[in-house]
């Protein structure tokens, strides 16, 4: 029997080891450069580009603005201390027992429009005084409100030392209305049909100072069916006040309770206009 012939590779050929062996490397070779290292840089490919983000640009740059007011170290406005109303006594030092009329016409800083409503003047009032506590020192301070053909005048005065200083004069329109909260000032006056100014006065150690002023909506809205409530006027803190709106068109405006705003009068709806229809169609053609 003839011995068997030896098999003869091809040429070019590659053993099967050299092949597993071949894929074995490649494989350790994804593994160690394929994967980035953690915490490495990767290649996210392209990003948009940054948009910076808007910042305000003034204009008319170049204009000089208004300096801030100066400011004491109680951070009121720089303002001469207030002067005790002179040759003004004060029975028992109580405040509650003084005149207002005449405190007010002791008080200098009390104006002409004042002074003749202190002496006969038909359409002006010195209200009656009230007493609240605007200092938190536990006793009243003395508010009075004086009347004019023009704007109404309040005057606030504290007792210090048996002298009584006025702390506080303000020129309000004659439909506002006024609150005390705590030891705050709030005066609250019409601006238009829809808004009114609130302004906040509060005890600074000299004076009664102003903390802030503001404008309020108080949001008037017709109601849509005649038959219907009135809407609700929303104020400042969430306090709801009722608005009457007239059934019937008025000639003037209608006062809103406890808001100091001025409803619009109605307006009678007027009918729209109908295109008019000849009587007699014409013939058509043939």
């Amino acid at each position: 029997m003839a011995p068997p012939t030896p098999l003869r590779r091809r040429p070019g050929a590659v053993p099967a080891v050299a092949l597993v062996a071949l894929a074995v490397l490649t494989a350790l070779a994804a593994l160690a450069f394929g994967r980035p290292d953690p915490g490495g840089l990767r290649d996210e490919g392209p990003h948009p580009a940054v948009t910076p983000s808007a910042s305000a640009r003034p204009l008319w740059p170049g204009l000089a603005t208004a300096p801030p007011p100066a400011t004491t170290a109680s951070g009121s406005a720089t303002q001469a201390p207030p002067q005790p109303v002179p040759d003004l006594a004060v029975p028992g030092h109580d405040l509650t027992a003084v005149d207002v009329r005449t405190l007010l016409a002791k008080d200098p800083a009390v104006g002409g429009e004042e002074r003749h409503a202190l002496d006969s003047c038909a359409e002006c009032a010195v209200r009656a005084p009230e007493f609240r506590d605007l200092t938190g020192d536990g006793l009243p301070e003395l508010i009075a409100a004086v009347t004019t053909p023009g704007p109404v005048v309040l005057h606030v005065y504290t007792l210090a030392g048996g002298r009584v200083l006025p702390i506080l004069r303000v020129q309000v329109q004659q439909e506002f209305s006024a609150a005390t909260i705590g030891s705050d000032l709030w005066l609250y006056e019409p601006t238009t049909v829809t808004t009114r100014t609130t302004s906040h006065y509060q005890w600074d150690g000299v004076r009664l100072a102003l903390v802030e002023k503001r404008v309020d909506g108080i949001g008037l809205l017709q109601p849509t069916d005649p038959g219907t409530d009135p809407p609700a006027a929303t104020g400042a803190g969430g306090s709801t006040e009722r608005v009457p709106v007239p059934k019937h068109p008025s000639t003037g405006p209608q006062p809103v309770p406890g808001a100091g705003a001025v409803a619009p009068s109605a307006r009678p709806v007027r009918p729209t206009p109908q295109p008019s229809v000849p009587a007699v169609l014409p013939e058509a053609k043939r």
